[in-house]
């Protein structure tokens, strides 16, 4: 009963002060989707937003025409682990397999990736994996600026929604398209920077292993400072 007194009397003072209704705090839910990657109070006297899913930002670029790699392609090849991973790698763009099965990393460069991934003691479903480009190049080859410009925002879009602790670079296309530095992959490699305030890592691509195998010792050394970084912040959880 003193409970339901003290509510007649909230109330009472509330119509006092000329509130008709309690206003409800609104369902984040209900709240569109930022898709500038800043959410909830970080954003400065604009309207309230809430994160976007990775499954809204995919459903964005579906059928996507901003570029003209859209004319060749089978398949948007967005990402693929877990949305909440600390660990993302980023690639270049699709090849052949990526494009015809719609997922990032198959066929042998792509086992070459589970593996490192398995010495790692981590598998796919740990980290997300993706590209900085969704659609495939004609002949493989590297993806135009204007390409680029056009794609990149997703790739943006995709980390404000993971939220992850480390990037790691795979190749030189990606890393030098991220840091937007031209220097070559082996003076990139093993050197921690930071991409969207994230640290990333740049390392070898596992297509270049594969034609380079005693590259995989180098990969090994950037993969064990990863390991360390792992370890490091997740005993300061």
């Amino acid at each position: 009963m003193e409970t339901v007194a003290q509510a007649r009397a909230l109330l009472e003072d509330l119509a006092a002060l000329g509130f008709d209704e309690i206003p409800l705090a609104e369902d984040a839910q209900d709240l569109p989707p930022c898709q500038d990657g800043v959410a909830g109070d970080e954003r400065s006297g604009e309207a309230p937003c809430r994160a976007e899913t990775l499954e809204e930002i995919e459903a964005e670029l579906r059928d996507c025409r901003r570029c003209t790699l859209c004319q060749g392609r089978s398949n948007i090849v967005f990402g693929v682990g877990n949305p909440n991973a600390r660990l993302v790698f980023v690639g270049e763009a699709p090849g052949r397999e990526e494009d015809a099965q719609g997922v990032p990393f198959v066929g042998e460069a792509g086992r070459l990736l589970d593996r490192i991934l398995f010495a790692m003691r981590l598998e796919r479903s740990d980290v997300y994996i993706c590209n900085v480009e969704k659609c495939r190049p004609p002949d493989n080859r590297d993806p135009r600026p204007e390409e680029i410009a056009a794609c990149e925002p997703f790739l943006k879009r995709q980390l404000a929604a993971i939220r992850p602790e480390m990037i790691v670079a795979l190749g030189k296309f990606a890393s030098q398209t991220l840091l937007s530095d031209q220097a070559p992959i082996s003076r990139l490699r093993g050197h921690w920077r930071q991409y969207q305030g994230i640290p990333l890592l740049p390392t070898y691509h596992p297509a270049f292993l594969l034609r380079n195998p005693a590259s995989k010792r180098d990969v090994w050394e950037d993969m064990k400072l990863v390991i360390k970084r792992l370890r490091h912040t997740g005993e300061g959880e």
